[in-house]
């Protein structure tokens, strides 16, 4: 694509396709440029884009070809029907931990105030999800990097839902405070994984976890004890095949109930339970 000269939508979208892209990514680019719908570039397709707006779609196009997740791309990705604003500071929000979500929302009840805490917010994506569904839930979000806590601050302030946002990792910025349910979508993978350069241009810190990948997990579980209330949940988000490793870890730390939930994919995604009357005593 020639980005000094003005192109043709067509020709743009061609030059997109030859580039490697798929025709969805290669729409969804030039909506973000143009700033129009894909109806309106199919049925336009024979005009000229301004010179400007084909420079900056060559880049997008020459970005994306490299692997940088769309989302970063178009500023924004849509999670559990919110619309969340994303940057490199936080990791792209998965379908798969929409399964974490709808966990948490059969557990809430809909008249009642319970204290919720989401550790390792990112973009927000699962502490506003609640926040949106449950508007009585007291919900306070961590996480240990302050940009990433920014993106998630505005992403709230953006949708009109009130989280109380809180740098640090883990359980250090809840120090002394309990909570009916605690969820959590920690780095999971493990440090030497061989599909980690496909998420090269993700951050790495929200990524790996050690050499089995749960460092991390194991850091919220022990601590859990600490924080949780009798009788309250902690849900988990771990890799596809982590599931028994993390069932055992809250077996042996005296969770009651057990269990596992799967994915769209058939895959157990998430696991949790509810901690013992003798664990928060």
């Amino acid at each position: 694509m020639n980005a000094a000269a003005p192109t043709r939508i067509r020709d743009a979208l061609q030059a997109a396709r030859r580039a490697g892209l798929d025709r969805l990514d290669a729409f969804a680019l030039l909506e973000h440029v143009t700033q129009r719908s894909r109806t309106w570039l199919l049925a336009h397709d024979d005009e000229l884009l301004p010179p400007n707006s084909g420079a900056r779609y060559a880049v997008l196009v020459a970005q994306r070809a490299d692997h940088v997740p769309l989302a970063y791309l178009v500023q924004e990705k849509e999670f559990h029907g919110l619309r969340l604003r994303v940057t490199p500071d936080v990791l792209v929000p998965r379908p798969d931990t929409e399964t974490l979500v709808g966990w948490a929302l059969e557990l809430l009840p809909t008249a009642e105030p319970w204290r919720v805490a989401d550790l390792g917010t990112g973009s927000g994506a699962i502490a506003l999800a609640i926040r949106h569904e449950r508007p009585l839930t007291q919900l306070i979000a961590t996480d240990a990097s302050a940009a990433a806590l920014e993106v998630a601050r505005g992403n709230g302030a953006a949708l009109g839902l009130s989280v109380d946002w809180r740098v640090g990792e883990w359980w250090d910025p809840l120090q002394g405070e309990r909570f009916d349910l605690v969820v959590s979508n920690p780095p999971y993978i493990a440090q030497d994984d061989p599909h980690l350069s496909s998420l090269r241009h993700e951050p790495q810190r929200a990524l790996t976890s050690g050499a089995d990948g749960l460092d991390d997990v194991r850091r919220i579980v022990e601590g859990s004890h600490r924080h949780l209330r009798s009788g309250g949940w902690l849900l988990l988000e771990h890799g596809f095949d982590q599931a028994q490793a993390v069932r055992d870890l809250l077996l042996r730390a005296g969770f009651a109930g057990v269990e596992s939930r799967r994915d769209l994919a058939g895959h157990e995604r998430c696991s949790g339970g509810r901690v013992r009357a003798a664990l928060s005593a």
